[in-house]
């Protein structure tokens, strides 16, 4: 059997499409966020990111840098292995602690990334509790539903933010069966913010775990930065909170925080933490640090917030359609797969901006988008330069402009 023309065949589906991706080869400039540096074959240019999740520029933070050198000085480059043989660290009990309070739980647990504590929390919790059926929001990142899938556990998938759709799916089952409803808080294409409150109402009526992803709301929402939940007043309904390293604060891992029993029985029966080499205690190390610091900053969430709002603000000046939503993601709406690659394409060689086309699978096909995530490093001069290219771009591409 030709398998290479298997491949070929597969890719040029993709690029017949609009929807092949290619990864634009960039390097970070740091304490200069969010500008980087892009290579092209033999030549460089200088861009200005639009699409980074480091929502905060923490990566950039000296005290995270800081933090993170002095434990490769003291500690080294790696962890030594696995958590349960020769690789739990100091800094790892250090960051877990910091997790566990910034959630309001007892206990937290750290993983490789917040895909793999997603899927390795949700399988093991959905496989280990013997009937366990998993109520799933219909728009849940890929992580949860592959966690979802891995755990072979009978599946209901509810329509998007509904409550009453979640009701009415679980009414369908008894008090003896053991349920749980995973869902996000903020869901990162539409930027829309889940009702929690009115999802755990409906759980605790039916006697159901809740299972709550802030991946795209650690750091940046609550007093302290912990999330929705926290900004709502809400951490002690959820069951699990789960969340990310690698966004708001700028390093990379991922987490559950939950109960100390909960949080032990994933650490003890999750393949995807037991088989897995632990993070390198400088990540740790510059995660803990990164955690202080948002506990008790509002600087960059003041600051993000005023971005986002300008950055709306002048796009409906030139008529460009987005999203409207809650939340910090601004969603361009192109609403072609040809058009948004080529739109990003143009934006980075001819206006150093650099913005991923969002098209099919991830998103709706009619619905291509580019995604926006304004910072609070991103500058005015920033903000007129994109919106000006993409105002000749709109015109250029001949695609309708939103009436004011």
């Amino acid at each position: 059997m030709d398998f290479e023309n298997i491949f070929k065949a597969k890719l040029a589906t993709l690029h017949e499409g609009g929807n092949y991706r290619v990864f634009a080869e960039l390097e970070r400039k740091a304490g200069d966020f969010p500008k980087a540096k892009r290579f092209i074959d033999d030549s460089v240019q200088d861009v200005t990111v639009w699409c980074s999740n480091d929502y905060l520029g923490m990566g950039q933070n000296s005290k995270i840098r800081d933090a993170m050198h002095e434990a490769i000085d003291r500690c080294g480059a790696g962890a030594g292995g696995t958590r349960n043989i020769s690789g739990t660290n100091h800094e790892h009990v250090l960051l877990e602690k910091e997790l566990a309070d910034w959630h309001n739980k007892s206990s937290a647990l750290i993983f490789t990334s917040g895909y793999v504590s997603n899927w390795a929390a949700l399988g093991t919790l959905g496989s280990a509790i013997d009937g366990c059926v998993i109520f799933s929001d219909a728009l849940n990142h890929a992580s949860m539903i592959e966690g979802i899938r891995h755990s072979r556990a009978e599946k209901q998938i509810w329509k998007h933010n509904d409550p009453n759709d979640l009701d009415r799916l679980l009414s369908q089952y008894g008090p003896e069966v053991p349920k749980l409803v995973a869902f996000e808080s903020v869901y990162s294409m539409d930027g829309d913010i889940a009702p929690i409150a009115e999802i755990c109402d409906v759980a605790d009526k039916h006697g159901a775990m809740t299972y709550l992803d802030e991946v795209h709301a650690v750091g940046l929402y609550g007093p302290r930065g912990a999330g929705i939940a926290e900004r709502e007043g809400i951490m002690d309904r959820l069951t699990v909170i789960e969340g990310t390293l690698g966004k708001a604060v700028g390093v990379m891992g991922g987490y559950i925080a939950a109960s100390e029993n909960l949080c032990d029985f994933v650490r003890s029966f999750a393949s995807g933490f037991i088989f897995t080499t632990a993070i390198p205690p400088a990540l740790a190390a510059g995660a803990t640090a990164s955690i202080k610091h948002l506990k008790t900053s509002e600087i960059e969430r003041v600051r993000q917030k005023q971005r986002v709002a300008q950055l709306r603000s002048l796009l409906d000046a030139k008529g460009i359609p987005h999203m409207s939503n809650p939340s910090h993601i601004v969603p361009v709406m192109v609403g072609d797969a040809a058009k948004c690659k080529y739109l990003s394409d143009l934006l980075m060689d001819q206006y150093g901006i650099y913005v991923q086309p969002i098209n099919y699978p991830t998103v709706p096909k009619g619905t291509e988008r580019l995604r926006f995530t304004p910072t609070p490093m991103h500058s005015d001069d920033d903000m007129n330069h994109l919106v000006n290219a993409l105002s000749d771009l709109w015109s250029q591409c001949a695609l309708s402009r939103a009436v004011a």
